[in-house]
C-alpha cells in the first residue's frame, strides 16, 4: 500500500469538529434532555400530521427550490418567496453563506461566545475566522468594526447569541452595518428570535429589505420545534439569494421537512403556546438558581447560562456529572471556552422543577 493519500485542503484538519450537547445518562432511567434548546411543548400537532401524510409519496422527489414552503414563510412574514432559501437547518445555509463568499485568504468575523459553526463554515473555505473578545457575554459593536481588515468579507452575528442568551438592541446592529464596507456581507442569525420579547430588539427584516449587503438567517429545529427535520430559511437581496442558490444542491430539503414546515409556520397560536411556556419558566428558573448563590447571565432564548466556582468541589464539571447522574442533561460550553458555565434549555415544568431541586441539593452538599 502507498504512502501517499489523499489529503484535505490546507486548514481543513485544524477545524474542531462541532461536538453537540449529550443526550443521554447512562442507567438512568427517565433522562430530561435540556441540553439542545429543543421546545418542550413538541411540535405543532399539524406539522406532524402533514409529516405524516408525506410517507405515502416517499419515491417521490422533493420540489428543489420548496417553493410552497418559501410562499408560505413570505406569507407569514411579508416577504418575497423570491428572495427566500430554504436549506437543511440554519446551519446549512450558513456554509453555503461561506462557499459563495469566502475563499482562500479571506476573513470571517464572529463574536468570542458565537455560534460554533461560523468558524466551522469559515475554515472550510480556506478562510480567517477572526474571534471579537465580547463585553459582559454581549457583543461588542465597536470591537467588531475596529477587527475589520481590508480581507474582511463575512461577520457572522448571531442575536440572540448562543451560548449567552444575550442580544443586542436594533440601533446597534443597524450602527454595526453602518460602520461596514458595502462589500462585506452582514448575516443576522436569527435562530432564537421569536422568543425575545424586547421592545429595542428586531430580527433586522427591515435592514435586510433596505440593504444589498445583509442577510437574515432563521431556523425551524427551535420554537416550530422541528429540528430533527433539519430546516431553515434565509432571507436577502435578489443578488445573495442567486450566489447562494448557485452553490446549493438541488434537493437540500427533503419533502416530509417542507410540509411539515409549511403546517408549523402557519401555526401562529402553537407559537404562541410555545412562547407563553418560555415567557413563565425562564424568569422562574433564573431567579431560583440564583437564590441557591449562582450567577445566571441574563437571557432573551429559550435557554441561559448557570456560572459556577472555578475551583473547589462546586464546578461545573462537577455539577454536571452530579445532574446527569439523576437523568438532568445541560450542556458543558468549555468548547465555546466557558469552562465554568452549563448551558440550560427551559423544559417542561417537572423538568425545570427538578433542575432546581437538583441543584440546591448539589450547592448543599
Amino acid at each position: 500500500m502507498s504512502n501517499v493519500r489523499p489529503q484535505p485542503r490546507p486548514g481543513v484538519l485544524s477545524i474542531s469538529a462541532y461536538v453537540p450537547g449529550k443526550s443521554g445518562a447512562p442507567g438512568v432511567a427517565k433522562v430530561f434532555k435540556l441540553s439542545s434548546n429543543e421546545s418542550p411543548l413538541g411540535p405543532s400537532p399539524k406539522a406532524v400530521e402533514a409529516y405524516r401524510s408525506v410517507a405515502e409519496h416517499l419515491e417521490d422527489y422533493p420540489d428543489g427550490a420548496s417553493t410552497r414552503l418559501r410562499e408560505a414563510i413570505g406569507a407569514v412574514y411579508g416577504l418575497d418567496p423570491d428572495r427566500i432559501i430554504c436549506g437543511a437547518g440554519s446551519d446549512d445555509l450558513l456554509n453555503l453563506i461561506a462557499r459563495a463568499y469566502l475563499a482562500d485568504g479571506d476573513e470571517a468575523i464572529h463574536s468570542q461566545y458565537g455560534f460554533l459553526v461560523y468558524p466551522i463554515a469559515t475554515m472550510g473555505t480556506g478562510a480567517k475566522p477572526v474571534s471579537v473578545p465580547e463585553k459582559n457575554l454581549t457583543t461588542d459593536v465597536d470591537g467588531i468594526l475596529a477587527a475589520v481588515t481590508p480581507r474582511t468579507k463575512v461577520i457572522f452575528l448571531a442575536n440572540p447569541n448562543n451560548p449567552t442568551g444575550t442580544y443586542i438592541p436594533y440601533d446597534e446592529v443597524k450602527r454595526l452595518h453602518r460602520g461596514l464596507r458595502p462589500d462585506i456581507l452582514l448575516v443576522l442569525d436569527a435562530a432564537y428570535a421569536e422568543y425575545v420579547s424586547r421592545n429595542d430588539y428586531s430580527t433586522g427584516l427591515e435592514l435586510v429589505a433596505e440593504s444589498d449587503n445583509v442577510v437574515m438567517c432563521r431556523t425551524f429545529s427551535k420554537i416550530y420545534a422541528l429540528a430533527g427535520l433539519r430546516l431553515g430559511w434565509m432571507v436577502g437581496p435578489a443578488h445573495i439569494v442567486d450566489a447562494v442558490n448557485r452553490v446549493r444542491g438541488p434537493f437540500n430539503v427533503g419533502a416530509p421537512a417542507i410540509e411539515a414546515g409549511i403546517a408549523a409556520v402557519r401555526d401562529a397560536e402553537h407559537v404562541e403556546r410555545s412562547r407563553a411556556h418560555n415567557d413563565r419558566w425562564l424568569p422562574w428558573l433564573s431567579e431560583e438558581i440564583a437564590k441557591l448563590g449562582l450567577t445566571v447571565t441574563p437571557s432573551v432564548g429559550n435557554f441561559f447560562l448557570i456560572h459556577f466556582p472555578a475551583e473547589g468541589g462546586k464546578t461545573a464539571q462537577a455539577a454536571d456529572a452530579f445532574l446527569t447522574s439523576r437523568g438532568l442533561v445541560l450542556r458543558s460550553v468549555a468548547s465555546y471556552g466557558l469552562p465554568n458555565a452549563l448551558r440550560m434549555s427551559v423544559g417542561g415544568e417537572e423538568a425545570n422543577r427538578l433542575v432546581v431541586a437538583a441543584l440546591a441539593e448539589f450547592m448543599a452538599g
